[in-house]
């Protein structure tokens, strides 16, 4: 038995000097205030993320339209409206997780009050147990009154060193507890800063809208014919870009699809968080035109506004990027991941790319933002699926005057993303 009070009370001391990270602080506000005002917060929220459902339900009609300037200049608005009312969600969500570490703080500094003040009585018990433990158990006997006295007192030192246990797991327990408040804190800290990141960005995506916007108004000088001028010269130019795809790909060696997953097993995740397919693989209405002559579309177009968030279908290595645009050429900007099971993935008419040719990206992992760069007649991803084994890279001239880097496959290495994507 009194080898484990001495395990006991070694196990205890070492507890004791254990210090606690988190420093006491004092707070001006208690709990409930503050949770009163996350409430509101959550509340306004709440309220601003259906404002932002509007706006995108009209933005989808708007798109939905006649290409006419009136609807385009009502769409940039929109898209303006949409995104400032997002900003104003990410700042009020900010300042509610602000909030929140600040009542985890509160919670925090309780914790570690009652952790000293148990110490403290445990330190006593602690003391009176060992000055009981130094005295032999012969001396105990002999200098009890009778007997039943002596066993009294061996029962009462038995019931202090369980009381003493008790305490000891109590406290581990509390002290435990206060980790994983410190914990909660932080990881609400780290979220904090991705929120401002995203803020920082969306205000980014913000102002190219507007530039979109300025630049469309000094463009056409608030006169239709001029806009439906541009859009024609928008599609003679996508018509000869695609047509020398065409030249290429009839020259490429026709690809070995036995190696890439088997169609429909859904290895891919969509890489909007909401999806609208506005033009789909293949034989489509749009393919029939002048543009495509017939030949198909060599991926899918996802509608997304302007700053639209793009996350990898796959985890893979980014094979390429393109910055450099040229008006109204290509793909625009645009990210190439490179996929282990045989695939490759293209994300085209960005505004905007976060990742860099050679990095390693997961599932999910942000690589760029939605825009209207090259050829595109209105904000939205273009979303291309390869045969990794088919692609390979030209420098294609545009008719505007610059050069710009494009990937390229056979006719048989574009795959229909749907077939790898989870059903709607």
């Amino acid at each position: 038995m009194r080898e484990k009070y001495v395990f006991t009370l070694a196990l205890a001391c070492l507890f004791l000097v254990l210090p606690l990270a988190t420093p006491r602080t004092a707070h001006s506000q208690s709990v409930s205030d503050l949770q009163a005002q996350i409430d509101t917060n959550s509340a306004q929220i709440d309220a601003i993320n259906k404002e932002i459902a509007q706006y995108q339900a009209q933005l989808n009609t708007t798109t939905a339209q006649k290409n006419t300037l009136t609807n385009k200049i009502k769409a940039l608005d929109l898209q303006k409206n949409k995104l400032q009312a997002s900003i104003t969600v990410t700042q009020k969500q900010i300042n509610t997780t602000q909030l929140q570490i600040r009542q985890l703080s509160g919670s925090i500094a309780i914790k570690q009050s009652t952790i000293e003040t148990d110490r403290a009585g445990l330190a006593e018990s602690l003391r009176t147990l060992y000055q009981t433990e130094k005295v032999p158990l012969s001396l105990k006997v002999l200098s009890a009154s009778n007997i039943s006295q002596a066993w009294q007192d061996l029962d009462n030192t038995a019931t202090l060193q369980e009381s003493v246990r008790g305490d000891i797991q109590t406290l581990n327990q509390e002290a435990q507890s206060l980790s994983d408040s410190k914990k909660t804190a932080e990881q609400k800290a780290a979220d904090l800063l991705k929120q401002q990141q995203t803020l920082t960005t969306q205000q980014g995506s913000l102002a190219v809208t507007r530039t979109a916007q300025a630049t469309l108004l000094t463009q056409t000088k608030s006169q239709e014919a001029t806009y439906q001028s541009i859009l024609a010269q928008k599609k003679a130019q996508e018509a000869s870009f695609e047509e020398t795809l065409r030249q290429l790909q009839s020259k490429l060696k026709a690809a070995d699809n036995t190696t890439i997953p088997i169609a429909g097993t859904s290895v891919l995740s969509w890489p909007l968080d909401s999806v609208r397919i506005t033009q789909y693989f293949g034989d489509t209405e749009f393919s029939r035109t002048a543009a495509y002559k017939g030949n198909g579309h060599n991926g899918i177009d996802l509608g997304a506004a302007i700053g639209t968030p793009v996350h990898a279908a796959l985890s893979g290595t980014v094979q390429e990027i393109n910055l450099g645009t040229s008006p109204n050429c290509q793909y625009g900007k645009w990210v190439l991941v490179k996929h282990a099971d045989g695939l490759s993935t293209l994300y085209a008419h960005l505004s905007s790319i976060k990742v860099s040719a050679g990095q390693s990206v997961g599932t999910g992992d942000l690589l760029a933002y939605s825009g209207e760069t090259g050829y595109a007649t209105g904000p939205h991803l273009h979303f291309t699926v390869y045969n990794s084994s088919s692609v390979s890279f030209i420098n294609y001239k545009c008719n505007s005057g610059g050069t710009v880097r494009v990937p390229v496959s056979p006719f048989n290495g574009y795959v229909n993303p749907l077939l790898y994507l989870p059903a709607l």
